[in-house]
């Protein structure tokens, strides 16, 4: 089967003061939050508190919608500089930053998110974004970016997806022998160049960095539109989907399974999120009332592009358990304001979970392949391997 099953996985979206666009007026609200390392240390201390799988970082290259409107969050931290943070003063859960395809070249992204993987001792993944914004390619000064089709854009993330994997796997298991006696460091026979040439990339190889902890950090992809269900089925681990009902997974499923096995990766476990807006509050009623505050304080009714859920814990419980019953294997929660909904999720929703023995009650890996379920792949480019298949398909046949 390409999809994992239970126990159900949670993940958790940070982003500014929160996703509500007035998430900052709130009365718990700090307006310095979004630049402060303390605040983001905070919020991930209370997810691993709630024992959390995945923590995401946003890297919108663009100002949100909102025009010139100055009472709007504007600023961004770079995402994988922030998780690099933050993964020493964390222990267990799993850090997922944002780096758009379009604009960000592949060996750095290779590069970065390994050293995020050694410096979290194998928490690491790459939220793998797809931008066909034409405001952010002329932000980041690629405004022919602009005029390119989405499925012109997503062939040329499925390719940047495949240098990053690449790339991970240039430097095999143990090619640090660091021999100090006879001079020698590396084993250049277990250093690869990647060789690879398609589309607009040209990436020789190999990295600089050597192999990740995980050997291949887990890759997310968000999933909106049909094309970009197929790209997140045939390049990454963990497919983040935001269907507006539990009976269109079937379908959903269907297109992922689908793209999966013609990149030819069928036997991979293979995760289904579902994206859902929170506002939580242990009573029903004042959960929707400081929904319509927060509406009223921004002057339109929240539209967060996900189904969006208002109410308390314990409906939510029964909310993701009826995700799961359809085909969900985890959902990612985008808090509406930041630290209400988080605190909310970590001490109210997380028990409710685990008193219904659908949640774990201490981390049982210490990687994020581990938590998802993943096995550590075996390197692509390693001579043992290719020995090893050779010899269990016997002398060739005459």
């Amino acid at each position: 089967m390409p999809f994992a099953t239970a126990p159900l996985h949670l993940a958790v979206a940070l982003a500014d003061s929160g996703w509500h666009p007035a998430a900052r007026r709130e009365q718990a609200a700090d307006a310095e939050q979004p630049t402060r390392a303390g605040f983001w240390l905070a919020q991930l201390r209370t997810a691993e508190r709630g024992l959390l799988d995945i923590v995401t970082f946003e890297d919108p290259l663009a100002p949100r919608p909102g025009g010139d409107r100055l009472d709007r969050v504007r600023v961004r931290l770079d995402p994988l500089l922030l998780a690099a943070r933050m993964a020493p003063a964390t222990a267990g859960i799993g850090l997922l930053p944002t780096a758009t395809t379009s604009f960000t070249e592949p060996f750095h992204v290779s590069t970065a998110v390994a050293t995020l993987d050694v410096v979290s001792g194998g928490r690491a993944g790459w939220l793998a974004r797809v931008s066909a914004h034409a405001d952010e390619a002329i932000e980041a000064g690629r405004g022919e970016l602009s005029t390119w089709s989405e499925q012109e854009l997503f062939d040329d993330a499925a390719d940047h997806v495949e240098v990053v994997r690449r790339l991970w796997d240039s430097w095999e298991d143990g090619a640090e022998i660091r021999d100090v006696a006879g001079g020698r460091f590396i084993d250049r026979e277990r250093i690869h160049h990647i060789d690879f040439v398609r589309g607009r990339l040209s990436v020789r190889g190999p990295s600089i960095t050597p192999r990740p902890p995980q050997g291949q950090p887990p890759i997310a992809a968000l999933a909106r539109t049909p094309e970009a269900l197929r790209f997140a089925g045939a390049a990454a681990d963990v497919v983040l989907a935001a269907p507006q009902d539990p009976q269109q997974l079937p379908a959903l499923r269907a297109v992922v399974a689908d793209a999966q096995a013609q990149a030819g990766r069928s036997g991979a476990t293979l995760h289904l999120f579902v994206d859902l807006a929170v506002v939580l509050d242990a009573d029903e009623r004042r959960a929707r009332e400081r929904l319509a505050r927060l509406d009223a304080r921004d002057g339109a009714t929240w539209a967060p592009g996900v189904p969006l859920f208002a109410g308390t814990p314990a409906r939510l419980a029964d909310e993701l358990l009826a995700w799961r019953a359809a085909g969900a294997t985890g959902v990612r929660l985008l808090p509406a304001a930041l630290p209400r909904d988080l605190d909310a999720i970590a001490d109210g929703l997380v028990p409710e979970l685990q008193a219904r023995e659908a949640f774990r009650r201490m981390y049982e890996a210490t990687t994020l392949r581990g938590l998802l379920g993943l096995p550590r792949p075996a390197n692509r480019y390693s001579a043992r391997l290719s020995t090893a298949s050779q010899a269990a398909a016997g002398p060739p046949s005459r």
